[in-house]
């Protein structure tokens, strides 16, 4: 654990020890930069948004409906960071935090909130673990009870990176399903923005940058392209989301979707094996594997 520099003469103490990132070779590490994450962070932004303090916020605060494209890539970088970073890792969690100190209003139900009240935080960080869990079962495989566990816990080693103290997270699995419970309950319904999430019918601006063949390709093809990708980012939205939680929220699931979406799911758990380790790992993850095989930090 790398420690905090010493503070000068005079001030009062010496910042705490950086929490580390997951180890090597558990199972976030092993599952967490593989592409087929890709699939899963959908559904886990939108149970994020079905909050109501964290839709409104969002709603009010984030460029999401600007600027999807780099919002998303700075999203994804910022969770690559949080497992593969290294020493990077708890400083990308003291800027994920910066960025999130002046994001305050009134949510949905007229309660004041604030992005890094507990209450708020901690949810979305909490949301990742079922998603990974219901989703692994048709991207990846089944996970073990004693997998599950090491991967609650290693969930837990990510939220101290992000800032998120014990005390604000439950300390056990068995704790954490009567909180997701309670949640699911208490606090989740289709806010404005869960809906715009799984919406087919909602703007958004096309990817900018590229050659420019590329870009005049886009701008051709992107009306076509964009009602594509919509109902595609719906249907894994939806799909791989945990029945309890689209329930919540008040989302529909046929039985029809449920055999398509098992039959890309098979596709998908069989192709990515195959692939080169360039192309089934994203950039971050790939880097620190190699490091990792080289024993370099």
């Amino acid at each position: 654990m790398r420690e905090a520099e010493l503070p000068a003469p005079g001030t009062k103490a010496a910042r705490r020890p950086d929490p580390e990132p997951p180890a090597p070779g558990g199972v976030l590490w092993t599952i967490s930069g593989d592409i087929r994450a890709l699939l899963m962070l959908p559904a886990a932004f939108t149970l994020q948004v079905a909050h109501p303090a964290i839709g409104a916020g969002v709603d009010e605060h984030s460029v999401f409906r600007t600027d999807p494209w780099g919002r998303g890539e700075r999203s994804l970088r910022s969770v690559q960071l949080w497992v593969y970073g290294g020493e990077r890792a708890a400083e990308e969690g003291r800027r994920v935090r910066r960025l999130h100190k002046e994001i305050q209003g009134i949510d949905t139900r007229g309660r004041r909130y604030h992005s890094l009240d507990p209450a708020c935080y901690s949810w979305v960080h909490a949301t990742g673990f079922p998603i990974y869990l219901y989703a692994g079962r048709y991207l990846l495989r089944r996970f073990t009870p004693a997998q599950e566990r090491q991967l609650y816990r290693e969930w837990l080693q990510v939220g101290r990176i992000l800032g998120i103290h014990d005390r604000d997270m439950p300390q056990t699995i068995e704790e954490y399903w009567v909180y997701y419970r309670r949640m699911l309950a208490e606090e989740i319904e289709p806010t404005k923005v869960a809906r715009e999430l799984v919406a087919t019918d909602v703007p958004l601006p096309r990817p900018e940058g590229g050659s420019l063949p590329v870009r005049l390709l886009l701008r051709i093809t992107w009306p076509v392209l964009r009602a594509a990708f919509l109902r595609f980012r719906a249907f894994v939205t939806v799909g791989y989301m945990p029945p309890d939680a689209r329930s919540a929220i008040g989302l529909e699931w046929s039985p029809a979707q449920e055999r398509r979406l098992r039959r890309l799911s098979t596709a998908v758990r069989l192709l990515v094996p195959l692939l080169p380790e360039r192309l089934r790992y994203l950039p971050i993850a790939r880097a620190a594997r190699a490091r990792h095989r080289a024993g370099t930090p």
